[in-house]
This record gives structure tokens, C-alpha cells and sequence, in this order.
């Protein structure tokens, strides 16, 4: 069994560097809100997932995108998400403080802004269709959709011990275990970056 897609979205969702983001906006919540939170983000995240697994590909190719393109494309958003996570700043924040404030504000933060954009963005959504791509039979995409469902557990763990973990590890803590991940995600969007400029240019492979 192949579990670099796991590895993958495990380092790029890292909900892990979300949980700062989870502490904010709950703090003023309810025990039950919370709960509640915690469910639709976790949910939220393996829907994303499991779509873009299911239907990444059909989409496109109704736009008519190679995937070749699409694997370039989507291995330069790793390595952005991966020199940010460097900087110790979440995979997917792309948002600046004001509009976090207004994010903040919104009755159900638990989508927009914990699911989408912090934890699942564009590069997540492309590196599943690239690995759904991958797949050659039912059972590796029913694979795929299944680490969706680990990668909402992990979610749904960090984020249930939101507290005691920015307690023990602190801010410290948290931005190495960030750039950490960085690293790794930056080595994966190098190798599927490499896959797509050889299906676009045969020569970097040797070939005539």
C-alpha cells in the first residue's frame, strides 16, 4: 500500500498549524459549540477530499486541462504552501488580518475560514487529483478517499485538544513542527512537479 498521498495530505492539510486559528475563533464558544465546530470542519475536510478524488478529473477534462499542465500547476502551489509552512505560516492562510477578523465574525467560521481555506485550499484539491489520477483500480481510489477520512480524524483530534496543545508545545512549538512539514511538502512538490514537465517535455526524461 502507497501512503506518500497520505504523507502528502498530512503535511499540506497540517491541521496541526491550524490550531492556533481553532483556539481564536472558538474561544467565546460554547463546550457544545465547539463540538459542533470541530464536527463540520472535520466533515468539511474530507468532503473537499473525497470530491476532488471523485470528480477532479472529469472537471478537467470538461475544461479541457491536460494533467500534465495540472500536475505543473499544482506542484508550484506545493511548493508555495511549502515555503510559507517554512515561514511557519499555515499551508492554505492566504487571507490578510482584516478579512480573518471579518472570517471571525461569521456565524459558521467551522467552513469558511477553518475548513476552506486553512486547512483544505487549491493545492490540497490539486495534489488529491494528481494521486486520483494515479490510481488504477476501485480499491487505490477508494484508498485515496479513505485517507481523506484519516486526515478529518486528525483534524477532528487536533482540534479537540486544541488547548492543551498550544499549551504544551506553544507558538515555538508549533512553528517548528510547521517548518518541518514544510520541508517534506517541498520535497514532494519538487517530485510531482519533475512527473508533469516530462509527460509536457519527453527530452528532460532522455527520450528522442
Amino acid at each position: 500500500m502507497d501512503f506518500k498521498p497520505l504523507i502528502t495530505l498530512l503535511a499540506i492539510v497540517n491541521p496541526l498549524a491550524i490550531v492556533p486559528f481553532f483556539f481564536h475563533y472558538t474561544q467565546d464558544f460554547t463546550r457544545e459549540q465547539r463540538r459542533r465546530t470541530i464536527w463540520i470542519s472535520s466533515f468539511s475536510a474530507f468532503a473537499v477530499i473525497a470530491i476532488s478524488a471523485l470528480l477532479g478529473l472529469q472537471l478537467l477534462a470538461f475544461f479541457g486541462i491536460s494533467l500534465a499542465s495540472f500536475q505543473v500547476g499544482g506542484g508550484m502551489l506545493l511548493l508555495t504552501s511549502a515555503l510559507a509552512m517554512i515561514n511557519a505560516q499555515p499551508a492554505e492562510a492566504k487571507s490578510n488580518a482584516e478579512e480573518m477578523q471579518d472570517a471571525a465574525a461569521r456565524a459558521s467560521i467551522a467552513v469558511v475560514p477553518l475548513t476552506i481555506p486553512l486547512l483544505t485550499g487549491p493545492a490540497t484539491m490539486s495534489t488529491v487529483v494528481i494521486y486520483a489520477d494515479k490510481a488504477q483500480t476501485l480499491i487505490q481510489l477508494g484508498t485515496l478517499v479513505g485517507y481523506g477520512v484519516v486526515v478529518a480524524l486528525a483534524t477532528a483530534l487536533c482540534f479537540a485538544l486544541a488547548e492543551p496543545i498550544a499549551r504544551v508545545l506553544g507558538k515555538t512549538g508549533i512553528n517548528v513542527m510547521t517548518r518541518l512539514m514544510g520541508l517534506i511538502l517541498a520535497a514532494l512538490a519538487v517530485e510531482v512537479m519533475s512527473d508533469g514537465l516530462t509527460k509536457l517535455f519527453p527530452a528532460l526524461a532522455g527520450g528522442n
